[in-house]
């Protein structure tokens, strides 16, 4: 098994992976991890390249270049350890004329393993079908539909959860459900990477994310780091693009952006004092410092503005 330099053992590794679909990069050259005891939020604007990242973090596509790992052993289509992984991913598909039960047994048949799975009693207590379990799909809502996958997902006690857009069709107190039980699975020493456009649940979810654009890395690390929490700074420039420059080459930046007049700063452990020199011995004048943490939202969208409209699966 792969350890990081801190021996949290990596669950989840994608290495210089890159994806082409006729003339659309869809990824490139994409590197990431996911330790034993992270939710990792996959983020990115439509387009940016998420699902076609996971499907070949699963074995369903094949990658151009780069690797795919999941505990320390490389992916293909139908590799063993794929057994250890819960995966929602293309949205929900079942047979409709089967019962919800039904369906259950018919994707714990491919396992070759005897029913029932480990841990069917917790995930249908997440899905809350109640005697629906029994009746046949063809009636069940969306939501319902959304709640039976994610039940498929978690009933073989997996230690790795790829969940695409897992809150789909959920109501607010499904969703607060989930976000309880992929927590108690990460606290257990699960790995989950888990793609979701729902920003603000996000960030009551996720510990670390990565955040893709056109197919490439924007940013990877732990979620409070990249908000800020105390270590972030909003300061009033001159010359927003200039300061950036200066601010990207100084060591302990974490984060550069410049939006409306300001460059926006994390810098863990740097004092803001250290970052007013900087820039003044670089000739721009600062008119105001303020320490700030902002929300996913902001830090999302200036990190992707502008480039939504060239996006491309």
């Amino acid at each position: 098994m792969q350890t990081s330099a801190d021996h949290t053992t990596v669950m989840i590794r994608a290495d210089e992976l890159s994806k082409r679909y006729g003339h659309t990069q869809a990824v490139r050259r994409l590197g990431f991890a996911v330790n034993s005891g992270q939710i990792c939020a996959l983020l990115g604007p439509n387009g940016a390249g998420k699902t076609s990242t996971m499907r070949m973090l699963l074995g369903l596509s094949t990658p151009d270049t780069g690797s795919a790992m999941i505990l320390g052993r490389p992916i293909g289509l139908g590799a063993d350890v794929l057994g250890r992984v819960g995966v929602l991913i293309d949205g929900p598909a079942f047979v409709p004329h089967l019962t919800g039960t039904g369906n259950l047994k018919l994707l714990w048949s491919a396992t070759r393993r005897a029913w029932p799975p480990p841990a069917l009693d917790d995930a249908l207590d997440l899905a809350g079908l109640g005697a629906a379990i029994d009746r046949k799909v063809k009636g069940y809502s969306t939501g319902m539909k959304q709640r039976l996958m994610l039940a498929q997902a978690l009933m073989r006690a997996p230690d790795v959860l790829i969940l695409d857009e897992p809150a789909n069709g959920l109501d607010p107190a499904e969703v607060r459900t989930l976000r309880e039980h992929l927590g108690a699975l990460a606290r257990q020493g699960a790995a989950v990477l888990v793609s979701s456009h729902q920003l603000a649940e996000v960030q009551q979810l996720a510990t670390h994310i990565v955040v893709m654009n056109l197919g490439r890395l924007v940013t990877a690390g732990p979620l409070p780091a990249l908000l800020g929490d105390n270590d972030t700074y909003r300061i009033q420039v001159e010359d927003p693009q200039r300061a950036t420059a200066v601010l990207h080459r100084m060591p302990g930046i974490a984060t550069v952006t410049a939006h409306d007049g300001e460059v926006i700063v994390a810098a863990p452990g740097t004092p803001s004092r250290d970052l007013v020199h900087a820039l003044v011995t670089a000739g721009i004048g600062v008119t105001s410092v303020h320490q700030a943490s902002r929300s996913l939202e902001e830090v999302f969208l200036t990190m992707t503005e502008g480039d939504d409209e060239h996006a491309s699966h």
